[in-house]
C-alpha cells in the first residue's frame, strides 16, 4: 500500500538554497562529478561481481548441493535488490559526497550516521589488504611463494591500485569500466565449457542429488542447515553492491544515470548471479573432492573444476588471470570507497577536517593515502602468526557489511517518513522505488535473522571455535558502542520527521541536470542504454 492513498495533501519538491556547510557541485575545493554513464554502469555491474561467486560458491555447492546453492543465492538476490531499490531512491535524490553516510546524519541522526560510517569505513579500509592478499595468493597457482615471496606480489599490486585512484575517480572508472568487462566475459566463457558429453542436462542435480545433508544431519533440517550456510556465504559475495551510492557524490548527471543503474540491478542479478549458480549446478557434482581443497586459488572454482572435468587445458589458467584481475578491481574499489567514506564522515563533522581536504583535480588525498596505509597490513597475511591476527580483522568486514545494509534500511524508514510528514509526492522524485516501505522492513528483517544465526555452526557437537563466535557477533555490539558513544559525548536527537531537510543543494544538482547533455555517439547510446 502507498501513502498516495492517504488524503494527505501532494506537493512537489521545493528548494533552496544550500547551506554553506553542505556540498556544492560547482565548489572547486569538493569532490568533481568525473564519472561518467559508461563507468556508472559498469562499477554498478562490477559492484556485484566479484571473487565470491568465483571462489566461495564452491564450499556453497558442497554445503547445499545445487539445489541449495540456487535457492541461497536467490533468495539473497532478494534481499539485494531490496537494499538497492531503498538506497537508491535517496541517492538519486540527495547525490552527494558520502552517500548513505551524509544522508544518514540528514535523516536519522549525527549519532547514527557517526556509527554507520566508521562501520562502513572499518569494512572497507580492512578489506583491501585483505584483497592483496588473495590477489598474492592467486598468483602462486603458477608461481609458488617459494620462488617469489607474496610480499613482492603484494607491493606490485599496492603501487598499481593506488595509482588508478590517485589519478582520481576518473582513472578509478576507468580501470573499473575494463576489470568489470573481464568478470563479465570470464562467466560467459566459463558458463559455456563443453562438458564430459556423458553429462546431459540437470543430471547432477539426480545424482548425487539437488541437495546435501549439512555435516550428516538427517532429513530436513540437514538439508535446511545446508541452505542456510549458502545463504551466509551468498550474504558475503554481494556486499558491495552500495558502492554506486558513494560514486554518486562524482557522478556526471547523477539524476539520470544512478537511477539508469539501479532500475537494472535485478537484470545483473538475475543474470549473473542466479543463472550463474544455476550454470555451476549443471556443470559440477556437490560431492566433487576438488570443491573443498581450500587452495583459495582458481583449482577451488567450480568454474575451473568444470573446465578441468572437461579435459581443456590452458583455460585454468586464463580464468586464474580473470580471477586476479577480479580481486585487482575489489581492491581498487576498496580504497576508493574506505577514502570517500573517510571524507564524507569528515565534512559531516565525524571526522578530522583535514580528511576533507581535496586538490584541485577534485581528489581527496588526504584521506585516499591515509586508507592506503593500511593496505600494509596484508603483509601481516604473509607468516603464520600475524596472519591469525589478521584474519580475525578481515573475518568481521563481511558483518559489517550487512549491518550497514540495515543502517541503510532504517535510514530509508526515516526519508520515507519524512516525506510522508512533510507532504512530498514520492511520484516527483527522480527514482521512486516500488513496494516501499515494506521493501525496507523486509531488508531489516532478514538481516536480523542472518546476523543473529551467523556462527550457528559453532554450536554443532565438537565445532565450537571462539575465534569464529567472536568475529561473527562482535561487529554488533561495537556498531552499538558507536552509537550510544557519540550520543553520550554529544548529545544529538534524532531528526525529526517535519523538521528533515529534504531542499538544502537541490537547486544546483538539478540545475546540473538541466545542462547535461544526452549521449551522441554510437557507443555512448550502447552504455546509455545498458
Amino acid at each position: 500500500m502507498d501513502e498516495h492513498e492517504h488524503a494527505e495533501p501532494k506537493t512537489e519538491v521545493a528548494y533552496s538554497e544550500p547551506d554553506q556547510n553542505e556540498f556544492d557541485p560547482n565548489d572547486p575545493n569538493s569532490l568533481h562529478r568525473q564519472l561518467k554513464n559508461r563507468h556508472i554502469a559498469m562499477i554498478s555491474i562490477g559492484g556485484v561481481i566479484g571473487t565470491g561467486l568465483f571462489l566461495n560458491t564452491a564450499t556453497s555447492l558442497s554445503n547445499g548441493g545445487p539445489a541449495g546453492l540456487l535457492l541461497g543465492y536467490c533468495v539473497m538476490g532478494t534481499i539485494v535488490f531490496s537494499v538497492m531499490n531503498t538506497l537508491g531512491e535517496m541517492v538519486a535524490y540527495l547525490p552527494i559526497p558520502g552517500g548513505h553516510i551524509k544522508l544518514a546524519e540528514r535523516f536519522v541522526s549525527p549519532a547514527f550516521s557517526f556509527a554507520m560510517g566508521w562501520n562502513y569505513w572499518y569494512n572497507w579500509t580492512i578489506v583491501l589488504p585483505t584483497e592483496l592478499s588473495a590477489a598474492a595468493v592467486l598468483v602462486n597457482y603458477w608461481i609458488g611463494p617459494e620462488r617469489v615471496n607474496n610480499a613482492a606480489w603484494i607491493s606490485i599490486f599496492l603501487v598499481v591500485v593506488v595509482g588508478i585512484n590517485f589519478f582520481g575517480a576518473r582513472a578509478y572508472g576507468e580501470a573499473e569500466f575494463w576489470f568489470a568487462s573481464i568478470k563479465i566475459l570470464t562467466i560467459i566463457d566459463a558458463g559455456g565449457v563443453p562438458t564430459n558429453p556423458t553429462v546431459i542436462g540437470v543430471s547432477y542435480w539426480q545424482n548425487p542429488g539437488p541437495w546435501v545433508q549439512y555435516e550428516g544431519i538427517p532429513g530436513a533440517l540437514g538439508r535446511f542447515l545446508g541452505f542456510f550456510s549458502v545463504l551466509l556465504n551468498a550474504a558475503f559475495a554481494f556486499i558491495g553492491t552500495e558502492i554506486v551510492a558513494i560514486a554518486a557524490g562524482e557522478t556526471s548527471n547523477p539524476r539520470r544515470n544512478i537511477p539508469k543503474a539501479i532500475n537494472k540491478v535485478y537484470i545483473r542479478i538475475l543474470v549473473f548471479y542466479i543463472l550463474g549458480t544455476f550454470i555451476i549446478g549443471l556443470l559440477v557434482p556437490s560431492n566433487d573432492p576438488a570443491l573443498t581443497k581450500g587452495t583459495h586459488n582458481a583449482a577451488s572454482s567450480p568454474f575451473v573444476i568444470a573446465i578441468q572435468r572437461a579435459n581443456i587445458q590452458a583455460l585454468p589458467s586464463i580464468v586464474n588471470a580473470c580471477l586476479l584481475t577480479s580481486a585487482w578491481s575489489a581492491a581498487s574499489s576498496d580504497l576508493y570507497t574506505s577514502s570517500r567514506a573517510l571524507y564524507g564522515l569528515s565534512i559531516a563533522g565525524n571526522a578530522p577536517k583535514i580528511f576533507s581536504r581535496v586538490n584541485k583535480r577534485g581528489l581527496p588525498y588526504v584521506s585516499l593515502f591515509f586508507c592506503a596505509a593500511f593496505a600494509l597490513l596484508s603483509f601481516m597475511g604473509i607468516n603464520a602468526g600475524s596472519n591469525t591476527v589478521f584474519g580475525w580483522f578481515s573475518a568481521m568486514t563481511s558483518v559489517c557489511g550487512l549491518i550497514t545494509w540495515m543502517f541503510i534500511a532504517i535510514t530509508y524508514l526515516r526519508f520515507y517518513a519524512g516525506m510522508k510528514a512533510q507532504g512530498i509526492d514520492r511520484s516527483t522524485l527522480p527514482f521512486r522505488s516500488i513496494l516501499q516501505p515494506f521493501l525496507a522492513y523486509y531488508v531489516i528483517f532478514m538481516l536480523s535473522i542472518i546476523l543473529f544465526f551467523g556462527a550457528w555452526e559453532v554450536f554443532l557437537p565438537g565445532k565450537w571455535d571462539t575465534a569464529t563466535f567472536v568475529t561473527t557477533y562482535l561487529p554488533i555490539p561495537f556498531a552499538l558502542i558507536l552509537f550510544f558513544g557519540y550520543w553520550a559525548v554529544t548529545r544529538t536527537t534524532f531528526v525529526k520527521a517535519k523538521e528533515m531537510d529534504f531542499h538544502t543543494g537541490i537547486a544546483e544538482i538539478e540545475e546540473e541536470a538541466a545542462q547535461a547533455e544526452k549521449p551522441t555517439t554510437l557507443m555512448g547510446k550502447f552504455f546509455d542504454a545498458l
